[in-house]
């Protein structure tokens, strides 16, 4: 158990799961501190063996509202070519955490929020959420990574139809297009995350890991190579004592029995 804390971002182990929180008043917007703060939480998420699984949380009013624009209104071209590396790596630190990941959303999840949650494996919103892409409407598009993780999950005539327009997704329509995989009462969204995460407590680890890469990997090539990086993936996994854990419980015991160790 353990806590990490930036001003804005903090880093919460219990039983297994790091809960990566964002607080800053009013809307969580994400400013250049807190996209520091979350590469930090990130990587220390990604290093300790005590953290199995990763729930990201903006509270219970709100997700991340977007990128602080106030922060980003007088930038210049040249200055947003220097700064533009921030503003997608702390994201795509989150992205890359190779552990479960569960983005828990309550109100707000919009620009760099929206950006936020779809770095997240999985995504549980409340009934109350909306979720969106309105860069458009300031005069330019998604710069962390929305044009492109977005239309990987929900395809991509219906991820133009959402930047183009810049509207808000209501959480119904979110879950009928696959933006969110689960909708609830929003005093319950929290909770269901850490659970979902808390699953993988005893679950094996190196697997889990393969297993995300493979599938996140293969959707960036073609299928022969996706299918090469499987096939690494898997042999690898041989090498495990939890392989040899794993399939000497369902031998002996049947399937679901196993604890491991991720060694």
């Amino acid at each position: 158990m353990g806590e990490s804390a930036g001003e804005f971002v903090s880093l919460d182990v219990a039983d297994g799961v790091g809960v990566i929180r964002l607080d800053r008043p009013k809307l969580n917007a994400i400013s250049f501190q807190v996209q520091a703060e979350l590469r930090e939480a990130a990587a220390e998420a990604t290093e300790r063996d005590d953290v199995r699984a990763v729930v990201v949380y903006g509270g219970d009013k709100v997700f991340a509202a977007g990128n602080d624009v106030n922060e980003m209104a007088e930038l210049s071209y040249a200055h947003m070519l220097k700064l533009g590396a921030s503003v997608q790596s702390a994201v795509t630190a989150v992205a890359r955490i190779p552990k479960p990941v569960v983005a828990a959303i309550n109100g707000y999840a919009l620009g760099g929020g929206c950006e936020l949650a779809l770095a997240a494996d999985v995504r549980f919103a409340a009934e109350d959420a909306q979720l969106g892409q309105p860069e458009v409407l300031l005069g330019i598009i998604p710069g962390a990574g929305g044009t492109q993780r977005l239309g990987r999950l929900i395809g991509p005539s219906k991820a133009k139809e959402l930047i183009y327009t810049g509207r808000f997704v209501k959480a119904d329509e979110a879950l009928a297009i696959g933006l969110v995989d689960r909708v609830l009462p929003k005093e319950r969204v929290y909770d269901e995350a850490v659970a979902w995460a808390g699953q993988f407590k005893g679950a094996a680890a190196l697997a889990l890991r393969a297993a995300k890469e493979a599938v996140d990997r293969g959707l960036e090539v073609d299928l022969d190579t996706g299918l090469e990086i499987e096939r690494a993936g898997f042999a690898a996994l041989f090498a495990t004592e939890d392989r040899s854990t794993g399939m000497r419980s369902f031998v002996e015991q049947g399937p679901g029995k196993a604890t491991f160790e991720g060694r």
